[in-house]
C-alpha cells in the first residue's frame, strides 16, 4: 500500500510554503511579533483568497471540502515558519460550528471565517490544566429566553484577535447540561486581557464574561451534543498542534545541522564529532517516529473516529517530549549564541515550550493512553 501523500496534498505543502517563505521569512516573523497586533492582516487575507482558511469548510459554505490528512500538511508548513497568525484558533472555531451546527448557523458563520472577514477562537476550560469535559465550569444563569454569563476563561488562544468566540458553559450539573455557544468577540461585557507568552509568535488572553446575554440562536447542537463536541475539538486541537510541531522540529534541526557544517572548532566542522553527529541523528529519528503517529492521527480523524482518542493521545505524549529535546539540544548544539536573539533556534525552543502543555502535555496524555487500553 502506498501510505505517501497524493499529488494535490504535495502540491498544496509546496504552495503554502512558497508564500510563506516569500511573504513571511524568518525577518518578518520577528518584525510581525513586535506589533501591537502580532500577524499580517494582509497576508491573512491572502490565505483566505488562496482557499487556505476553507480547506475543512464543506465546499457549500464557502471551503474546499478537504480533510485532517491535507490540514496537516498545511500546518506542518506553518510551523517550520513559526508563521504567526489565528489559524488553529479559527479553523477549530469552524470545526465546532460544522460539527453540530444549524444549517442556518453555518450559513452564517462559516462562509465569513472562509473568506478570512472573521476570527474565530475557542473559549473552553476554566481549568487549564484540565483538557476535557470537567475542566468546563462555567455556569449560565437564565434570564427569559437568553442565558446568561459570569466568569472567566483562562488562557484562551487569539483572544485578542476573535470576532467571534465558541464558548462551553453548564446550565446544569451533569454532562448532559453542557452547552456551546457563538459569543460575538465585542458583545457588551467581555472583555479580553492579553497574557504574556514566551513564544511570541502565538497570543493567549484572559476571556472576562460580565453579564454576557447569549440568545437563543447562537447555542449550537441539540441538547447532549455539545460534550461529545467538546471531545472531538480537544482532539483535534491536539493534533493540528502536533502537525505544527513537526515542520518546527524539522527547520530547528535543518538550522542546527546547519550550524554544525559551518562552525569550526579544533580546525574542523563540529559536525565531524561524535558528541554533536550522535544527537542529530536521534532528533531525526524522534521527528521520522513522531511523524508517523500525527499522520496516523490525521487519518483518524477523517476516517475513523473511534481510534481518534488513543492515535491523538500517543501523538500528542511522543511529540510533547521529543520536541521539547529538540529544541534543548538544538540550543546546546549551537552553544552559548544559541540562547542570544540573533540566532533563530532560541525561537523553536520557546515555541516547544508553549507546544507542550497545548491541548494537554505528555503526563496527561499518557493517563489518557492507559485509560483507553494502550499499554
Amino acid at each position: 500500500m502506498n501510505f505517501g501523500f497524493s499529488e494535490e496534498q504535495e502540491l498544496l505543502r509546496q504552495q503554502v510554503r512558497k508564500l510563506l517563505d516569500e511573504q513571511c521569512p524568518m525577518n518578518e516573523v520577528r518584525r510581525l511579533i513586535e506589533t501591537p497586533e502580532g500577524y499580517s492582516r494582509e497576508l491573512w487575507k491572502q490565505l483566505a483568497e488562496l482557499g487556505f482558511l476553507g480547506l475543512l469548510i464543506p465546499e457549500e459554505y464557502g471551503g474546499a471540502g478537504l480533510g485532517w490528512v491535507d490540514q496537516v500538511v498545511m500546518f506542518e508548513e506553518t510551523g517550520r515558519t513559526l508563521f504567526p497568525s489565528p489559524l488553529i484558533s479559527t479553523l477549530l472555531a469552524a470545526s465546532v460550528i460544522g460539527d453540530i451546527g444549524s444549517e442556518e448557523q453555518r450559513r452564517r458563520w462559516l462562509p465569513v471565517i472562509a473568506d478570512g472577514s472573521r476570527i474565530g477562537s475557542l473559549a473552553l476550560l476554566d481549568q487549564a490544566d484540565v483538557w476535557s469535559t470537567e475542566g468546563v465550569r462555567l455556569t449560565a444563569r437564565r434570564r427569559g429566553d437568553t442565558f446568561v454569563l459570569d466568569g472567566e476563561k483562562p488562557f484562551v488562544v487569539d483572544a485578542n484577535r476573535a470576532d467571534l468566540l465558541v464558548v462551553a458553559f453548564r446550565t446544569g450539573g451533569d454532562d448532559a447540561d453542557l452547552a456551546l455557544a457563538v459569543v460575538d468577540g465585542d458583545v457588551p461585557g467581555l472583555e479580553v486581557t492579553p497574557v504574556p507568552t514566551l513564544d511570541r509568535t502565538k497570543c493567549l488572553g484572559t476571556v472576562r464574561f460580565d453579564d454576557v446575554q447569549v440568545a437563543a440562536q447562537d447555542v449550537l447542537g441539540a441538547p447532549a451534543t455539545a460534550g461529545p463536541a467538546i471531545s472531538r475539538v480537544l482532539d483535534r486541537g491536539a493534533a493540528a498542534v502536533c502537525a505544527e510541531m513537526i515542520g518546527a522540529a524539522e527547520a530547528a534541526l535543518a538550522s542546527t545541522v546547519s550550524y554544525a557544517k559551518d562552525r569550526i572548532q579544533f580546525g574542523s566542522p563540529i559536525g565531524r564529532f561524535q558528541g554533536v553527529k550522535h544527537p542529530l541523528a536521534e532528533m531525526y529519528t524522534d521527528i521520522e517516529s513522531f511523524k508517523s503517529l500525527v499522520y496516523y492521527a490525521a487519518w483518524a480523524l477523517d476516517r475513523a473516529p473511534a481510534r481518534v482518542p488513543l492515535a491523538v493521545s500517543e501523538a500528542k505524549a511522543f511529540g510533547s517530549l521529543a520536541f521539547s529535546r529538540i529544541g534543548i539540544d538544538g540550543v546546546q548544539l549551537h552553544g552559548a549564541v544559541g540562547y542570544t536573539e540573533e540566532y533563530d533556534i532560541q525561537l523553536y525552543l520557546k515555541r516547544s515550550k508553549w507546544a507542550r502543555p497545548m491541548f494537554g502535555d505528555e503526563d496527561h496524555h499518557h493517563d489518557r493512553i492507559a485509560s483507553l487500553g494502550g499499554y
